[in-house]
């Protein structure tokens, strides 16, 4: 029987988000894995919060992740695990993208963003793997792919052979494509290593 899995992608809009877990359901599909995706654009395009539900085994019915259910959550901004915290449970591994997005309330000055926020996330009993995908990004030379450096971040922890994703990444963006590739290759460095 194939093992299972649920991943929780989420972030904020413009983000890459989308495509992050697109990459990883066609992934997952050329492995021979049953893959069921849904996603939700929320306020997408004003800088809200987005949130996609990939789900993976032999048979998936449902693509929706139940709260305590996700294996794995890949957090495209640091605040966005955080909200995300109730899909979780003490196995589920996170990886989340260092970088610090200011919601409304900051922006304008109301609130603060909290500065411990990565620490308050290792307190939660979960493991936590943080990963600079912005500066990666800017290594590559193109800040666009730093949605695939979390797509490599989380590869590492899939079913599913290296050259799968590759194949793929060919495959759904044939611009900017050796950008992309050593970007996946640099976040599958930081996770293997970790």
């Amino acid at each position: 029987m194939k093992p299972s899995g649920n991943i929780l992608f989420c972030g904020v809009g413009g983000q890459g988000i989308l495509l992050a877990s697109e990459i990883t359901a066609f992934a997952l599909l050329e492995s021979g894995y049953d893959a069921k995706k849904s996603e939700v654009h929320g306020m997408a395009q004003r800088g809200g919060s987005v949130v996609a539900h990939l789900r993976y085994g032999e048979k998936v019915y449902s693509p929706l992740i139940d709260p305590g259910k996700a294996d794995f959550s890949v957090s495209f901004e640091i605040m966005e695990a955080v909200r995300y915290l109730p899909f979780l449970n003490k196995d589920s591994k996170v990886v989340v993208n260092t970088h610090q997005i200011a919601p409304p309330a900051v922006a304008t000055g109301k609130m603060t963003y909290p500065p411990d926020v990565l620490d308050g996330l290792r307190r939660q009993n979960i493991s936590v793997f943080p990963v600079d995908g912005f500066g990666v990004a800017k290594e590559v030379g193109e800040i666009r792919t730093a949605n695939v450096v979390l797509v490599g971040a989380l590869s590492t922890f899939l079913p599913i052979e290296e050259e799968v994703f590759i194949t793929v990444l060919k495959k759904r963006i044939p611009r900017k494509l050796d950008e992309n590739l050593q970007a996946f290759q640099k976040g599958r460095q930081i996770t293997a290593a970790a």
